[in-house]
């Protein structure tokens, strides 16, 4: 049976078309500096109903553009002051312009993200506010941001897509790099992409991150994840150890959702569990239906 795009404006999403389709993603890759629809949006401020902004913070090597084509207007459309920002761009990728963000030294990054959270704060009028990140934005970024720089004491829930919690080897390609090819490793992961290094789980990062514990007291953790993740593997180090936490694995409830890494972040399954999590109070059962692994909305 010949396959048909799923509609890219449903009547649930709300004004704002929502592509259910990572096609968008990658058409917007190239333009890093657009906000998604929906998100910073000078005139739109927390609601009684929704009372925190929501930041949403993109994967490695990607940009707000590309992530959240999908995220940033279904929650706009859901009633959530949305936020989204480019996080980690190494100077050299400045120098040529290139699109992508979200692999300089992880440092620099949380600064970043400090930064940005104190801003929207000041903005909003608000004493905490909400984190969604997929793969590097939601696991090394943000626990390193909650975790190192403290951050917790700002966050109310924490909601990670895909992350990269305890270090990602890209499936064992990492040591295999570092043994095979030393010199081009050494120029590669710490010169040109830092975080890859510090990113690997047998780094001193990954220890600094996650040496006391996966969470700190405070935030509500949310952990969604794919166990056919092809980057974060096996997929269970996605999860985090708390009282605090709540790991959802799509495929528990609904063997036929496929979808991988890239995938997940244009996967309305996901999203509605990201609307569970950041209003459990109002959360719904999440519908059982196909998701293929590279084009989500495709049904």
């Amino acid at each position: 049976m010949e396959k048909k795009p799923m509609s890219l404006h449903t009547p649930e999403d709300g004004p704002l078309p929502v592509p259910w389709d990572m096609r968008a993603g990658v058409r917007a890759y190239w333009t890093p500096n657009t906000p998604p629809p929906g998100a910073n949006d000078p005139h739109f401020r927390p609601t009684k109903e929704h009372p925190r902004p929501v930041l949403l913070l993109h994967a490695f090597m990607s940009n707000q553009s590309f992530n959240f084509q999908a995220g940033a207007p279904f929650l706009r459309n859901h009633g959530y002051c949305v936020f989204t920002m480019n996080w980690g761009k190494p100077k050299w990728a400045e120098k040529w312009n290139v699109p992508f963000h979200g692999c300089a030294d992880l440092r620099d990054a949380g600064r970043e993200l400090a930064a940005e959270v104190e801003r929207i704060k000041r903005l909003t009028g608000v004493p905490k506010i909400d984190l969604v990140g997929h793969s590097g934005g939601g696991g090394l970024l943000m626990q390193y941001y909650l975790n190192v720089l403290e951050g917790y004491t700002n966050i109310d829930k924490a909601v990670s897509i895909a992350p990269s919690n305890h270090g990602v080897s890209f499936s064992t390609l990492t040591y295999v790099f570092r043994n095979a090819a030393p010199v081009l490793y050494h120029v590669m992961a710490r010169k040109v992409f830092p975080l890859c290094d510090q990113g690997a789980p047998d780094s001193e990062m990954i220890d600094l991150i996650y040496g006391e514990g996966d969470t700190r007291p405070g935030p509500q953790y949310t952990v969604i994840m794919t166990e056919h993740d092809q980057i974060v593997t096996p997929y269970k180090k996605a999860f985090l150890d708390g009282d605090n936490v709540t790991n959802i694995l799509l495929q528990d409830e609904c063997p036929e959702d496929l979808c991988e890494h890239a995938g997940i972040i244009y996967n309305k399954r996901a999203w509605l569990h990201v609307l569970n999590a950041l209003d459990p109070e109002n959360s719904k059962p999440v519908p059982r239906f196909r998701v293929d692994p590279y084009f989500p909305g495709w049904k």
